[in-house]
């Protein structure tokens, strides 16, 4: 044991700054490259389908229309849009399938709301990869998204909508909009709860969360997912 007092005491060897600053530190994989992009590519396409659908929906947003290219191009536009957008959810719903089955837990979750809104997670039963509301989120767009398709498959007038009675189209446009504020809803829960649980947005833009964030949030999960060295 060295004496402080000691002059010739050997000094406590630090390693180099450089080699503190490139030390690699733990971080946990959540999300795949493709699986990100893919993520942003339904992002994008959303925020178009808003925005026409909306300009379509009522005169009072035509204006938006501009952004398309004016009325005509809107109209041609939306519903390709719509296929490109289901089909990366699709895809992507696919994948997330087996994280986002209901489990024994997932009631007991929900049926702790009081502590979920006030943040006391240690009070909650241990968490996969997605909680019980992400999941039922996941399901009200898995809803939506085949709704939306289905409803605008009978309202496309240019390929499809000749072979419906009039009464089914305008049936389908009634649940079309429903069903598009649905979506909206739930997608701005969603980013309202990315927000809110601080890291998960830089979750699905570097693909990795810390362990810290992995054993507070999703517990269960973290004990199984691929943990890997990065260098910062």
């Amino acid at each position: 044991m060295n004496d402080p007092m000691n002059v010739n005491a050997p000094a406590r060897q630090d390693p180099p700054p450089r080699e503190r600053l490139t030390r690699p530190r733990w971080r946990v994989r959540r999300y795949t490259t493709g699986q990100r992009v893919n993520h942003w590519i339904i992002a994008l396409t959303f925020v178009m389908l808003a925005l026409s659908g909306l300009a379509l929906f009522h005169p009072a947003f035509f204006w938006l229309t501009h952004l398309f290219g004016g009325g005509p191009w809107t109209r041609i536009l939306h519903p390709f849009i719509g296929v490109l957008m289901f089909v990366c959810f699709f895809v992507f719903a696919l994948r997330m399938m087996g994280d986002n089955k209901l489990v024994k837990a997932d009631r007991q979750w929900l049926g702790r709301m009081g502590d979920v809104l006030n943040n006391r997670e240690d009070r909650l039963p241990e968490v996969g990869k997605y909680n019980a509301g992400q999941k039922l989120l996941f399901y009200a767009l898995i809803v939506s998204m085949i709704m939306l398709l289905l409803t605008g498959i009978v309202m496309w007038r240019e390929y499809f909508s000749f072979y419906f009675p009039i009464w089914l189209i305008r049936l389908a446009s009634l649940l079309h909009a429903f069903f598009a504020f649905v979506l909206i809803c739930a997608i701005i829960v969603h980013i309202y709860a990315a927000i809110w649980v601080k890291g998960s947005v830089g979750a699905m833009v570097r693909g990795t969360v810390s362990p810290g964030w992995a054993w507070k949030h999703h517990r269960a999960w973290f004990r199984q997912a691929p943990k890997e060295p990065v260098r910062k």
